[in-house]
């Protein structure tokens, strides 16, 4: 039987379920039910749709046991990392939305406050939600409020950083506060450290099996709620602590411990949970589960437990449905490898995305030379710092969105330091269904300010092979690689170079400047076309590197009568904003007009959507365009009084 006739024949418990009170009036048996009947419509609304269908898989039990002891919304439940929430948006009446997962009109893939009072952090950058769970403790206990706080933290998070920031704090400040390790062993991909290490030693004893059942005895036998419950549990947990593997850690923070507890055990976790609930300070579950659980090509995937494919996927077999494309990131891969090859001083850093980003291709070929670090975006940076100072060339391949968080690293453990140290960023620029915190349009902004760092943004493939190659071949200081997510473009071959900048098409009028950034370099010859429809001369140019300005670049504006740049980024301190300045510099008197992504929370939908919302088409740049320039035509410019300006 397939997953869409089992929806429809045994989706029964499920179609009541209108909000998380309906779980609390359900027998053990029923629960059972409802858990495989939300299996089968997660397969069948995600393999349509696209999204992370691993994670939530893997955290059914858990959330119905949370639903079910826990009072939503009055008592806060926090998903870390986000993309976990799916279960947690079924329960809370939000089962129709997921025809329509990740787009336009539908489902947001992460918690989203403008779906549900239910949900409090957007959050889908891992490793946050203790902080925001320490902070509403702190701020409920200071207003005399009883209510909870929940903090799910799990598919690799307890990796990064903050998370023993604010165990720390959370320890010092003992107010109530429930955190829920969510134990799969994974991230993206197995779990890196330390800690993964720690508590896959839990699941790899011979004697796991047989705390599972000695806990789960104990929850089922022992008919008191509150404290004595919590008494017990600990009691039986210090008893066979020592035949499984050393708990203090926690412990000696001052943070009780609960577990481990077989999290596809519903009664099991929920015991624990109420047992938690009810000690008055915090408390953490370790609830063990499995990534893709109950879903055989999930569970079979051994890269990511089907973590998220990007799109549509079959059923049967998990595999995408649409035909395979050469991606962006799949060039940059091969490329690597290709100049590992030659240099044996090249390394690969990633923060538990080896996969996703490529890196995973060069860990294949020489696995010694490859990093993965967790979900520790900061750490990568100056651990690449550490690399470049012992000689080596580290690439940091990441999310353009997750560098924005080693801002600091980069800026003062590596630049200040002249490293040779080149950071790819994926994803970079309006990514789609992932929504605003996943979008990578902050980083030439943010990152131009930076001394010393050079970024460089491909058109296509050709461009990308080689300006990886010149990345790598700095020397004296950091550099930023940049692409979009998706198919790569079509080889877009310059006429000629100037300097660094290369020119893709040129008239015998000079009227149009047109500077497109990356992979809008097909959209700025489309404007090109549009444009001289109306008797205007357009230049498109690439400059390839666009930070720091190419004094090239400035040199061919000085020849035009209108500037325009387009790019996928923040228009805020962007490429137009730094090209603006440079010209004001060079006393280079041409209006510069920037096109790009205005500084706001753009919703999810397609790249295409998004573009359109923004008025980022080859058909609006060129009715732009158009009325620029011959607004310049209707009103002459006094040379004595203009200057190069931007418009933001």
């Amino acid at each position: 039987m397939s997953v869409e006739e089992g929806t429809a024949n045994h989706g029964r418990l499920l179609g009541t379920v209108r909000g998380p009170q309906d779980v609390k009036r359900m027998t053990a048996e029923q629960l059972d039910i409802l858990a495989a009947e939300i299996r089968d419509f997660l397969i069948a609304k995600v393999s349509r749709t696209g999204g992370h269908i691993g994670p939530n898989l893997g955290v059914v039990e858990l959330t119905l046991a949370m639903h079910r002891v826990f009072d939503s919304p009055r008592d806060r439940l926090l998903f870390d990392t986000g993309h976990q929430a799916y279960v947690h948006k079924i329960l809370t009446g939000r089962q129709e939305g997921f025809d329509k997962l990740r787009q336009r009109g539908g489902l947001s893939g992460y918690p989203s406050q403008a779906e549900s009072e239910h949900d409090l952090i957007e959050n889908s950058h891992a490793s946050t939600a203790l902080s925001y769970a320490d902070g509403l403790a702190k701020a409920y206990a200071l207003r005399g409020e009883k209510r909870a706080v929940v903090a799910v933290v799990g598919d690799g998070a307890l990796t990064g950083g903050m998370c023993w920031e604010a165990l720390n704090n959370i320890a010092t400040a003992g107010n109530p506060l429930v955190i829920v390790v969510n134990d799969n062993g994974r991230s993206y991909s197995p779990t890196i450290g330390g800690l993964a290490d720690h508590l896959s030693s839990l699941r790899l004893n011979p004697g796991y099996e047989k705390v599972l059942d000695t806990v789960k005895d104990a929850l089922g036998n022992t008919p008191f709620v509150g404290k004595p419950m919590f008494e017990v549990l600990h009691a039986v947990k210090k008893g066979i602590k020592d035949a499984v593997a050393p708990q203090a850690m926690f412990e000696d923070l001052g943070i009780k411990y609960v577990g481990p507890v077989d999290g596809h055990d519903v009664p099991a976790v929920e015991a624990a949970l109420r047992a938690a609930k009810n000690f008055g300070g915090p408390v953490i579950v370790h609830a063990v589960t499995r990534k893709g659980y109950g879903y055989r090509p999930a569970e079979d995937d051994e890269a990511d437990c089907l973590h998220g494919p990007g799109g549509a996927f079959d059923v049967e077999t998990g595999q995408l449905v649409a035909a395979p494309s050469v991606k962006w990131t799949h060039v940059f891969a091969n490329e690597l490898v290709s100049i590992a090859d030659e240099r044996p001083d090249v390394v690969g850093i990633t923060a538990a995305m080896a996969e996703p980003t490529g890196i995973a291709t060069l860990a294949r070929k020489y696995p010694e030379r490859v990093y993965d670090v967790g979900i520790a975006e900061q750490h990568a940076a100056t651990s690449a710092a550490g690399l470049a100072m012992g000689g080596l060339h580290p690439v940091v391949a990441v999310y353009a969105t997750f560098l924005n968080r080693a801002f600091d690293q980069v800026l003062l453990d590596v630049a200040m330091h002249k490293l040779p140290v080149t950071f790819v960023l994926d994803r970079a620029g309006i990514t789609g269904p992932d929504g605003p915190s996943h979008y990578g349009v902050w980083d030439m902004s943010v990152f131009g300010v930076v001394p010393g760092l050079r970024i460089a943004a491909p058109r296509d493939s050709a461009t990308l092979r080689e300006e990886l190659r010149e990345a790598i071949a700095v020397d004296d200081g950091p550099t930023i690689l940049r692409f979009p997510t998706g198919t790569v473009a079509a080889d877009l071959p310059a006429v000629r170079r100037v300097g660094p900048v290369d020119v893709l098409a040129e008239s015998a009028r000079t009227d149009v400047l047109l500077v497109a950034v990356g992979s809008f370099g097909a959209l700025g010859m489309e404007v090109a076309t549009r444009v001289a429809e109306q008797g205007y001369g357009v230049t498109v140019v690439d400059p390839r590197w666009v930070r720091p300005v190419p004094a090239e670049l400035v040199e061919l504006a000085a020849g035009h009568r209108l500037v325009v740049t387009v790019e996928d980024g923040v228009r805020v301190g962007g490429v137009g904003s730094a090209l603006a300045q440079a010209m004001r510099d060079a006393d280079v008197r041409v209006p510069v007009k920037d096109l790009g992504v205005p500084a706001d929370w753009h919703p999810h939908g397609t790249r295409a959507q998004i573009l359109a919302d923004l008025r980022l088409t080859a058909q609006d740049v060129a009715r732009d365009v158009t009325g620029w320039i011959s607004g310049l035509d209707a009103a002459p410019v006094d040379p004595a009084t203009d200057g190069a300006t931007a418009q933001n």
